[in-house]
């Protein structure tokens, strides 16, 4: 399957600012190309960076990734990035995205080409293992949506069986000790057999500036599953909030719904 990794805004819109997505683990570029279409239809200009290993130098290697996808689309127009930056992580690039923020020092935060104006945080994994099954089992895990199920199914890169293992230990508590003082988007889906509900309604109050989604029926792959309409639609929401101090621009006076 064809590996897009650069998304841009339609011909002659400005373009609002820069999505950098991480992907989760087993996954590749191709898996979240319907995502990023709908958010560079929105006139985002968006980046997939590869997932490093899970390793012991899991989060030196993604800041020299993120780095390098944030230089390489700053150095695409002479005004430089188009801001704001936002980086969204699914699960493993969740984690990572989350522990960079919470062990950077406050020097590297001021120097970090990465360093976001906001987050994006899906489906952050909890702790302990799952035990292992068939592809079909692990399709069950991620997602219900047809068409995501067939988009992974015929991705001959993607790595099947990662979501057995365990995300680092280590890594979990740094992402869950994460108090940046960034506004961060939760999501995370109310059928996600992956996530620990209770730890990311913590992280939510502990963010000094924070706003938790939860999807209903949705599976681990929040941004993927059948709701993927919906979800884009928040996800764009906070992106659009971001650029006007965090204030929505529709608000509900009344609703018999």
């Amino acid at each position: 399957m064809t590996q897009i990794t650069d998304f841009h805004a339609p011909a002659g819109l400005r373009t609002r600012g820069t999505v950098v997505i991480v992907p989760g683990r087993g996954e590749t570029a191709a898996t979240y190309a319907r995502f990023s279409a709908r958010l560079a239809y929105d006139a985002y200009r968006v980046r997939i960076a590869a997932l490093p290993p899970a390793d012991e130098s899991f989060l030196d290697a993604l800041a020299r990734g993120l780095a390098e996808a944030v230089e390489e689309v700053a150095a695409e127009t002479p005004d430089g990035l188009p801001r704001p930056l936002v980086l969204v992580g699914s699960d493993l690039g969740a984690a990572g995205v989350a522990a960079l923020l919470a062990t950077a020092s406050t020097t590297a935060a001021s120097t970090a080409g990465w360093w976001p104006q906001a987050v994006v945080l899906a489906g952050l994994p909890g702790s302990g293992s799952r035990a292992g099954g068939g592809w079909e089992d692990e399709l069950d895990l991620r997602t219900s949506c047809p068409t995501h199920r067939g988009v992974l199914t015929g991705d001959t890169a993607v790595e099947r069986g990662m979501l057995a293992g365990a995300v680092p230990q280590d890594l979990l508590d740094a992402a869950y000790a994460n108090t940046a003082d960034l506004p961060h988007l939760l999501l995370v889906g109310d059928a996600d057999p992956l996530a620990d509900r209770d730890a990311v309604a913590r992280a939510a109050k502990t963010l000094p500036r924070a706003r938790l989604s939860v999807v209903r029926g949705a599976h681990h792959d929040v941004l993927n599953d059948l709701q993927h309409r919906s979800v884009a639609a928040e996800v764009v929401t906070f992106l659009e909030a971001l650029r006007d101090g965090l204030t929505p621009a529709v608000t509900v006076e009344a609703s018999a719904w």
